[in-house]
């Protein structure tokens, strides 16, 4: 009897641990589940502002600062909650310290990727809204991350590319000016009138509304080729017209240069055949 009284009294006693326990931490729990759900919608509120706000005047930095500040935000929410259950901070930092220093050993690609990232945003190569050619892709700049760069190709491919390689490696800016050099090159054959082909090409040029007269263009002839008089044509347009004018003027010269009677070679090869007779004679 005893020992039956014995183990009822040491059950009753955890039981009464137990509820001074919950009685003790169960507000503070409820209160702190209440702080992470009220401050992680407020923090998503704040960054959607934010977001917007700063999409208005600079589109480079606002998703960068973006996710930046709710990273931040996030983590000193959860040891504020922490805080709250009765967890002491300093040794909660302390661990989140030594775990964010062996994550960043585990994820040094990622790190330069983000230190990648702040270079892009410090120096400004390029900007949201630029075609830039990179890492064997051409497309404009859709997004830049934290970690990533989002280009979108011409042909509608999306391109994400590690910070860390973009500021790393070279790349050229496209639209970064607001006129580009057009160049072309035109063959002719030998026996063409040069002076007539170089007029071609600058009554054309001065047709298109898209050529821009400073700097004025270049005509000339740019090499003597195997086969061709080669005609070199350097037009100064806008960014946004160069392929289109490109385009263009290859299919004008082509037809200007039929019309006038002014050839364009195809690649020629003189063959000499030669046969031995029985004579041992060798004849062409």
């Amino acid at each position: 009897m005893e020992e039956l009284f014995g183990e009822s009294g040491r059950a009753s006693e955890f039981v009464d641990q137990g509820i001074a326990l919950v009685m003790a931490y169960a507000p503070k729990v409820v209160l702190a589940i209440i702080t992470l759900v009220v401050g992680l919608w407020l923090i998503n509120r704040f960054i959607g502002v934010l977001d917007k706000k700063l999409g208005e005047k600079d589109p480079t930095l606002n998703k960068f600062l973006c996710g930046l500040i709710g990273a931040v935000l996030k983590i000193l929410l959860v040891i504020s909650a922490a805080s709250m259950v009765g967890i002491a901070t300093t040794s909660f930092i302390a661990v989140i310290g030594a775990a964010g220093l062996a994550i960043g050993l585990a994820l040094q690609g990622s790190l330069a990727n983000f230190a990648g990232g702040v270079l892009i945003l410090i120096f400004k190569p390029f900007k949201v809204g630029d075609t830039i050619e990179a890492e064997g892709f051409l497309g404009a700049v859709a997004e830049i991350s934290i970690l990533y760069t989002v280009v979108n190709t011409f042909d509608n491919r999306r391109i994400v590319i590690p910070n860390g390689s973009l500021s790393n490696a070279t790349l050229v800016n496209v639209s970064i000016y607001d006129k580009r050099r057009c160049d072309m090159t035109f063959g002719i054959g030998y026996n063409d009138d040069i002076d007539a082909a170089k007029a071609i090409c600058q009554r054309l040029f001065e047709e298109d509304d898209r050529s821009l007269m400073d700097p004025p263009p270049r005509i000339c002839v740019g090499g003597l080729g195997d086969n061709s008089v080669d005609i070199m044509f350097r037009a100064w347009v806008a960014t946004d017209d160069l392929w289109p004018y490109y385009w263009d003027m290859q299919e004008k010269v082509k037809k200007a240069f039929d019309a006038e009677g002014i050839s364009i070679p195809f690649p020629q090869r003189d063959v000499h055949l030669y046969t031995h007779g029985e004579s041992g004679q060798t004849s062409q």
